[in-house]
């Protein structure tokens, strides 16, 4: 698939269903599944490669409620930014972006979810398919596809990162803005999160 972020997991689906290996080309806006293979986010053209030299790897991919996802899926104000920006994708994009940026500052009401069962005060839930660096330089970038586990990130809450290979995120308004890989969903609580160890076939381009 050439493309970003939101055009990835609908094709890595098909290549799950019928086993096949899955190519990335990175041709998006941010790529940052691309970069956390490894490839060249700069270089679409080398990613080419994967076709006649590529390795073959395994990685790991994350569903929520049974639908497919390669990075990450956000309930609360980032997945409500998300959903604002694709509403006003049509007028001035500057606008857009300070209305969406003014949304996400100013929104200050929690959730009022529960996670495994457990009641918590978060303004923002983040779940990723493995676990993501919050150290500077590396802010937002995966080591690894293979761990085998989702980390759900929760801001404000103890402990504010869990690991384990499946969640239920439920809601008392029985439904929840989300962002599935930076692109806008409403999801029906409660929500179930797994993980699919070493499900995907990938290839990439040998270094």
């Amino acid at each position: 698939m050439a493309g970003g972020d939101g055009s990835l997991a609908p094709v890595a689906e098909v290549a799950l269903e019928r086993d096949g290996a899955f190519v990335c080309i990175p041709f998006g806006t941010r790529n940052h599944f691309a970069r956390d293979l490894g490839l060249d986010r700069d270089d679409p053209i080398g990613a080419l490669r994967a076709f006649d030299t590529g390795s073959e790897q395994r990685i790991d991919i994350g569903r929520v409620d049974g639908r497919l996802f390669l990075n990450n899926v956000s309930l609360g104000v980032y997945a409500r930014l998300v959903h604002r920006r694709e509403a006003q994708r049509r007028r001035r994009e500057a606008f857009a972006r300070i209305r969406a940026w003014a949304i996400l500052l100013t929104h200050r009401q929690p959730l009022g979810i529960t996670i495994d069962g457990d009641g918590v005060e978060t303004r923002l839930v983040l779940v990723a398919n493995n676990a993501y660096a919050l150290d500077l330089p590396s802010l937002g970038e995966r080591k690894r596809l293979d761990e085998g586990k989702l980390h759900l990130y929760s801001p404000g809450v103890e402990p504010p990162e869990r690991s384990g290979e499946r969640f239920v995120v439920d809601a008392a308004a029985g439904r929840l803005e989300a962002a599935i890989d930076g692109e806008p969903d409403v999801l029906e609580t409660p929500v179930e999160f797994r993980v699919e160890r070493g499900a995907l076939r990938v290839l990439v381009p040998q270094t």
